[in-house]
């Protein structure tokens, strides 16, 4: 008798690198849930393609900065699939501020998106689990940032590190039900800050040369689903880049 498939939400999987991580899990099996918040066509994209791979998939909009949206995101899924063992938090803003600039209003959106969010779900998660008697798993996608800090992107690095220190919180907190896992990628996708060339330049500012590609980091991301041994522990997987002292954000470099 064949085991039930297991299903993951992942959230931001519209597109970018939470499209590579759901396609990557899709592969190995996973039901996904995609999450999205406006790109629409490009999350039933990604549910088309999860489809391909012989999996149910489904999509789900949600705006990760509104408390009862998030509230409500989880139960949608296990609606849907019948039950969650997973959740990948990849959903994240990202937008410029400095210590000039800084402000309640830029801290309070990054922290509600980037760790109110993903704190929610692991505590819906480990809910769901404990009523059927389950195990769960959270990943937290994270920042090499956080081990190689500069002055750029100041709310987003902030909410980041809260999340990195939840991480820890979390897995004390919501075990032996929920492992909680976090994964650091460095430069992996060019943004609207950099030329193609100039990412391409970057990328290759490493120990190993080369930095983390959304293969690297989506396989990173299984392996922490899958190893049922690792929890309170971040994966960093960014070709060294966090050995490195950068004195700029790359967006500003």
């Amino acid at each position: 008798m064949s085991s039930p498939a297991r299903t993951v939400l992942v959230t931001g999987s519209a597109k970018r690198l939470g499209r590579e991580i759901a396609l990557t899990l899709a592969q190995a099996g996973w039901q996904v849930a995609v999450h999205y918040r406006g790109s629409v066509d490009e999350a039933m994209l990604t549910v088309a393609d999860c489809e391909q791979l012989g999996v149910k998939a489904a999509a789900f909009d949600a705006d990760l900065a509104d408390e009862a949206a998030v509230r409500a995101l989880l139960p949608r899924v296990v609606a849907h699939f019948g039950q969650v063992e997973a959740v990948v938090n990849s959903a994240a803003l990202f937008e410029h501020d400095s210590a000039a600039t800084f402000g309640y209003a830029a801290l309070e959106k990054h922290l509600r998106a980037n760790t109110g969010a993903p704190i929610l779900l692991a505590q819906a998660l480990h809910t769901h689990v404990r009523e059927r008697a389950g195990k769960g798993v959270v990943v937290n996608m994270l920042d090499q940032k956080l081990w190689n800090q500069n002055p750029d992107f100041l709310s987003y690095t902030l909410s980041k590190a809260a999340l990195e220190a939840a991480n820890t919180m979390l897995a004390l907190a919501l075990a032996p039900d929920v492992r909680v896992v976090g994964v650091a990628p460095g430069l992996t996708l060019t943004s609207e800050y950099l030329s193609p060339e100039k990412f391409e330049a970057l990328h290759k500012l490493s120990p190993l040369g080369r930095s983390s590609t959304p293969e690297d980091v989506a396989g990173a991301v299984k392996f922490a689903l899958e190893n049922a041994s690792i929890t309170g522990t971040t994966l960093l997987v960014d070709g060294g880049q966090h050995l490195m002292r950068f004195q700029r954000d790359f967006s500003m470099m």
